[in-house]
């Protein structure tokens, strides 16, 4: 069952002055990083793009059946049954299945903290923050370290991990007449939950089967599943199971590997089922657009938080009546993200008229109204906030 801690805790207004001003250098450092990571992101989609687009004019689509050592290096697309005759063998508990891959989990059930903070202004510019600690017992993927917590006292974690995660391959897989490296069998397919039975438990290494039961599909390393106590570990498994698998990638000999395209970047994709090499490419492109957005939202969104902390100790001057401090910053607020959009747009229009002038100049006009907008936005403030 959960518990809590509440702690408040008070800042005078000449203290958040001083926090204030420090925030300066975060945006100061902030702003030309995510600066450097727009331009960085709007090379990497081109470089993305022109690859994807060498890689299918040059495509060859081949046969399973046979290799051919014609196509020696060249990017080929297969289809195919991919199957193996060995076993996959997780040497730390005993398991063995046949199958491409099997991915053990262990989970492990421990003290969490977790916060939440809330901030009240007060009259003559002081800040009072309410903390509040609560502490739930849950399954995790690794120790958490309960002396780091705010209250440790009644919430000491013990215990650790056994073997970890792991993603096992099975030696000698073949897609038809290829041999499929580990690198690529390990990422094939989307693993299926494979529960743990008697058999496996009476493989277990002795040094672990004293006391493990089997619990919902799951070794279960406890005293009692139904009531779990802190330091409990949880074994699972999942496997990918031989079947029908496309591969696109560079033939070397009688196996694969990334190909290297001339625009940068390697490629090779594999995929469950039959799948045909332009959709391939497509998910791939569509991949790469949905990544370049996220990764421009992102620097936007730093861009203003950047722009926010230079701006701070306006609203904290202004905060001594907690009214005005409030306008003072949701002003700041809304010429800080209409100046971090700006400015975004002007680093991605310029790094766009390197590879398409039209859309790169038009992004640069946007830009430069986005300017024109702010410093009008800027000019009708300060009378407000004077």
């Amino acid at each position: 069952m959960a518990d809590s801690y509440t702690e408040v805790t008070s800042q005078n207004w000449f203290s958040r002055i001083g926090e204030s001003i420090k925030g300066i250098v975060f945006g100061i450092i902030v702003i030309p990083l995510t600066i450097i990571l727009l331009w960085w992101n709007e090379g990497r989609a081109v470089t993305t793009a022109n690859s994807l687009k060498e890689g299918a004019a040059a495509v060859v689509h081949v046969s399973a059946d046979k290799v051919d050592p014609a196509n020696d290096k060249k990017l080929v697309h297969v289809t195919g049954e991919a199957k193996t005759d060995a076993l996959v063998v997780d040497s730390h508990y005993g398991v063995s299945v046949p199958a491409l891959r099997l991915v053990r989990t262990e989970v492990i059930y421990q003290w969490v903290e977790n916060k939440k903070t809330e901030k009240k202004e007060k009259v003559g510019g002081s800040e009072e923050t309410t903390t509040t600690y609560t502490y739930d017992k849950k399954w995790v993927d690794e120790p958490v370290k309960s002396s780091e917590f705010k209250k440790p006292e009644g919430h000491t974690n013990e215990g650790d991990l056994i073997a970890g995660n792991e993603n096992m391959s099975a030696e000698k897989v073949k897609l038809g007449a290829f041999d499929v490296p580990e690198k690529f069998v390990k990422e094939m397919g989307s693993p299926i939950a494979r529960a743990v039975t008697d058999a496996d438990l009476a493989t277990l290494p002795a040094d672990l089967k004293e006391g493990t039961r089997i619990q919902d599909g799951a070794f279960y390393f406890g005293a009692n599943p139904k009531e779990p106590k802190v330091g409990d570990v949880r074994v699972s498994y999942e496997i990918v199971k031989p079947g029908t698998f496309s591969i696109l990638a560079a033939q070397i000999g009688e196996t694969f590997e990334p190909y290297q395209t001339k625009a940068g970047d390697p490629i090779y994709f594999i995929e469950a089922g039959s799948v045909s090499s332009d959709k391939m490419f497509k998910d791939a492109a569509r991949a790469n657009s949905m990544i370049t957005w996220l990764v421009r939202f992102l620097g936007f969104l730093f861009m203003a938080f950047g722009f926010m902390a230079i701006m701070k100790p306006l609203s904290v001057l202004g905060s001594v009546i907690p009214f005005i401090g409030s306008i003072i910053g949701m002003g700041t607020g809304l010429i800080s993200f209409v100046l971090a959009g700006a400015i975004s747009f002007l680093v991605i229009a310029i790094a766009w008229i390197f590879v398409r002038p039209l859309l790169g100049i038009a992004m640069l006009a946007l830009a430069i109204g986005a300017f024109i907008y702010t410093r009008k936005l800027a000019a009708a403030s300060k009378p407000a906030a004077a």
